[in-house]
């Protein structure tokens, strides 16, 4: 199975899941990192493990339809079977949404639908809550609605700072995201052999 991993930022749970399919325990291969923010610290993470990277901003195009109507180009053209969203802070438009309907996915730092958004962490911890999670979800056309596919939830600590609740999310997401990727994959090439 031919992945496409789309993120924005540090790359810490696109490097999880590089290391996943690295050792084996995801079956499929990162066919290219794709990245909006051209100086983002995940480039580097793709160079170091020899994975192809593509980068350009929705600002390089007179529109969001544009921008992703290139983006489906190069999807099809590396022929890409599934997209893993680790952390791409853009919203899925239509164009991607219609020809990969139900083989986008993402990661949320909350227990959805609590706390959708950007701020998810931080949301929680300022709201008082003594419960927040991870949320790992296909995406729809909403901001972080679509169907759960699994949750882990972590308690936040009368004494936690927002920086240590971080880290609890960051160690869930590193080992919940690969585990669950590997489960879908897994189904997907069962599905596709029967």
């Amino acid at each position: 199975m031919r992945l496409a991993i789309f993120a924005s930022g540090n790359g810490s749970n696109f490097q999880a899941i590089a290391e996943a399919v690295k050792a084996g325990r995801i079956q499929g291969e990162i066919s290219l990192l794709f990245c909006d923010k051209k100086e983002a610290y995940v480039i580097q993470r793709a160079k170091d493990l020899s994975i192809p990277v593509i980068s350009f901003s929705p600002k390089d195009f007179e529109s969001k339809e544009i921008y992703e109507a290139e983006l489906l180009h190069l999807l099809e053209e590396e022929q890409i079977d599934l997209i893993i969203l680790a952390g791409y802070m853009r919203i899925i438009g239509p164009t991607l949404l219609e020809v990969f309907s139900n083989k986008i996915i993402n990661i949320h730092p909350s227990l959805l639908p609590d706390f959708p958004g950007l701020r998810g962490i931080k949301d929680a911890f300022e709201s008082g809550a003594t419960t927040t999670g991870v949320t790992i979800h296909y995406v729809d056309d909403g901001v972080d609605t679509g169907p759960i596919i699994a949750q882990q939830s972590v308690e936040i600590e009368a004494d936690d700072t927002l920086a240590d609740v971080e880290t609890k999310i960051h160690a869930i997401e590193h080992k919940l995201y690969p585990e669950v990727l590997a489960q879908i994959i897994k189904t997907q090439q069962g599905e596709s052999c029967s």
